[in-house]
């Protein structure tokens, strides 16, 4: 079957999978419109779906071969969207700000190709819808429910914005393509006092200050420096009046980098330093461990096939981009870890002024015209993986 023809020709379908769940966007774990949007859609396809963990699966193929994952995220960020699209997500609280509704559409349709083309596979192709990779919580709910059980690959894409035209693919074979990720949550407990009286304090203030400093030192001074290490406190909340010292202290934050030993030596740095730091001034530190990604390595002899097989499709402009890497995280790091794995970006974006926002952006716009291409690359490369791999 000629797979970008076919999407072609289902390119309104999937745009109206878009819209649909872009317009009823949900955050964190718990999804069930999407949810069941995807189950009634696949079992339209004739597939049989289910729920797997807060998420949805189903599979299709010839039994006795390989089976290749394919994914897609769904969720949506907690914010307001601006985009001024007619189909915007009209609560103020939810946007899909990241283009995961174009991912879960995608595959949506290349499900529909794929179960047209059954009878040709040389395999598996098993489908994972999952919610709350925004929350890195949605990977390890389905790996918790079995989704990787007798899998041997899988593959996923991720859509970007911006300005840059659409056709582009971007990966990484060579090392690492996005870095790990650490939330933490560091509760500083001090002695609440009349802020007249601050001798009869301990406050929890004055040493969540000192250990935002010395978490700046930390990078500072004992991160490798030939290693990407990034460590970022975005919530600093303590007190609700300003003449009482409170009795506690709250700072939230990340910590990324690109290397596993890097990583392994800044969690334990990051505990070690907020606990002896507030036990320096009187107090004591608790420190949550919120989420914990890996770096995400693709599996390099997979990613140069896949982007092999890419090229075969007779898409315009279809251009690849070798060596790509980000700072930002991704929880299908966890499916990689366990199976040899290819993540892709697929460039969405536009080269007027409606590419001006990026992704995490109230205003961020995505191009439709990806919606063919991802949904033929993701049935395509199954295809053509399953072929070369029996």
């Amino acid at each position: 079957m000629d797979f970008y023809k076919r999407a072609l020709e289902l390119r309104e379908e999937t745009v109206a999978h878009r819209r649909w769940l872009h317009s009823h966007a949900e955050v964190g774990l718990d999804m069930p419109k999407a949810q069941a949007y995807v189950l009634d859609e696949l079992k339209k396809c004739g597939l049989d779906a289910r729920p797997c963990g807060h998420g949805v699966t189903a599979e299709l193929g010839r039994e006795g071969g390989r089976t290749l994952l394919l994914r897609a995220d769904m969720d949506a960020l907690p914010m307001p969207e601006e985009s001024g699209e007619s189909f915007a997500c009209p609560t103020g609280t939810e946007a899909h700000a990241c283009g995961h509704d174009f991912h879960a559409a995608m595959l949506l349709t290349a499900a529909k190709m794929l179960k047209e083309n059954e009878a040709e596979l040389s395999g598996r192709v098993r489908f994972m819808f999952q919610t709350a990779e925004e929350t890195f919580e949605g990977a390890k709910d389905m790996l918790a429910g079995g989704i990787l059980d007798g899998v041997d690959g899988a593959l996923a894409y991720h859509v970007g914005a911006g300005r840059m035209p659409v056709g582009l693919f971007m990966y990484n074979a060579g090392g690492t393509m996005m870095y790990s990720v650490d939330g933490f949550r560091i509760t500083v407990h001090g002695r609440g006092a009349h802020g007249a009286y601050p001798h009869s304090a301990i406050d929890p203030i004055n040493i969540a200050v000192h250990i935002y400093l010395a978490l700046e030192a930390l990078i500072a001074r004992e991160a490798d420096p030939s290693k990407a290490c990034v460590l970022t406190i975005g919530n600093f909340s303590a007190g609700s009046a300003p003449n009482i010292i409170p009795d506690t202290a709250v700072l939230q934050g990340t910590l990324r980098t690109n290397d596993s030993a890097s990583r392994d030596k800044l969690v334990r740095r990051l505990r070690e330093v907020s606990q002896r730091t507030a036990e320096v001034y009187g107090g004591s530190a608790e420190i949550e461990e919120l989420s914990q990604v890996p770096p995400l390595v693709c599996n390099a002899t997979m990613t140069e096939e896949i982007a092999r097989y890419m090229r075969e499709l007779p898409i315009p402009g279809l251009t690849p981009v070798p060596d790509t890497s980000a700072s930002a995280s991704e929880d299908f790091a966890a499916i990689a870890e366990k199976v040899p794995s290819v993540f892709m970006y697929l460039s969405a974006g536009y080269m007027d002024e409606r590419g001006d926002a990026t992704a995490h952006n109230p205003k961020v716009r995505f191009n439709e015209d990806i919606c063919p291409i991802g949904s033929a690359c993701l049935a395509h490369c199954a295809v053509r993986w399953l072929e070369e791999h029996q």
